[in-house]
């Protein structure tokens, strides 16, 4: 799916031209936030979203609408391995730019990652009256997602690096000083390079009138994302190798072991809006 922030860009110019038309709302957004991962060996716990959003709509007819605004989200969660004694393995350097196996093992691995984004929708409206000062709403359409800020705290019972270099058949697994062995109650934090996609994103919900310009919106929503956000070109160890010490590897996340991953925000739950007629 292709898009074109400059069309989104004109379409929101011309809604604002059109203001004298339009509905404006603000609201925030609660439910399920599950950045999704196809990272193999990984799973994830605790999920939570939730959105602040402003923006407006304009009427095309007595039933349907464009819309569009800016939201502001934030997703949070933790993820772990899915075997606790899982050792994963990178191609590393050392210092004597000799090339080795990078062999990472840690025990009770969590990270519990923090994704902030600012998201465009652009959806159309349909609505209809089925009772009186209460109206029928149906919203679908798409979101231009861009992650700010995506980071995560790592911590381990103990995080210990080992190294195997092939064409010697050699393995060193305590030597402090080139960055092999263990650490003991690993903290530290990380972040991933990130990308902007585009979601879809359906409500269904309904307005109830309050006052003359003024109405209460609920309802139900439904996005998730295309691509990934993810934003590297190469697999990393999920804890970094530092050439000279075991006390000071950074985190690169899991995941960063799979340049390939497909990382997206799925979400849904409830919507809550004022609506100014």
């Amino acid at each position: 799916m292709k898009f074109n922030i400059k069309n989104i860009i004109g379409t929101i110019a011309f809604l604002i031209s059109q203001g004298i038309a339009a509905q404006f709302y603000v609201g925030i957004q609660s439910g399920v936030g599950n950045i999704k991962s196809d990272v193999t060996g990984t799973q994830a716990g605790y999920r939570l979203g939730g959105a602040v959003k402003a923006g407006y709509i304009y009427s095309l007819n007595t039933h349907f609408g464009i819309g569009s605004g800016l939201e502001f989200s934030q997703y949070k969660q933790e993820v772990s391995l899915s075997q606790s004694s899982a050792i994963l393995s990178t191609f590393e350097v050392d210092v004597s730019t000799s090339a080795f196996i990078y062999n990472v093992t840690t025990s009770n691995y969590i990270e519990k990652q923090t994704l902030h984004a600012l998201q465009i929708p652009l959806f159309v409206q349909y609505k209809t009256n089925i009772n009186e000062g209460i109206d029928f709403n149906f919203r679908a359409g798409a979101k231009y997602f861009l992650p700010v800020n995506y980071k995560f705290k790592a911590t381990a019972d103990y995080a210990n690096g080992s190294a195997y270099y092939p064409d010697v058949n050699l393995t060193i697994d305590d030597l402090p000083e080139y960055g092999f062995g263990r650490q003991n109650n690993y903290s530290s934090s990380g972040k991933y390079e990130t990308k902007g996609i585009i979601m879809s994103s359906f409500e269904l919900g309904f307005t109830f009138d309050m006052a003359a310009k003024n109405s209460l919106y609920a309802a139900l929503f439904l996005e998730s994302g295309y691509g990934t956000i993810l934003d590297q070109n190469k697999n990393e160890s999920y804890i970094g190798y530092n050439q000279t010490s075991v006390s000071d590897r950074k985190p690169n996340g899991l995941y960063s072991t799979d340049k390939d991953a497909k990382i997206k925000p799925v979400a849904f739950g409830i919507t809550l809006g004022w609506n100014f007629k």
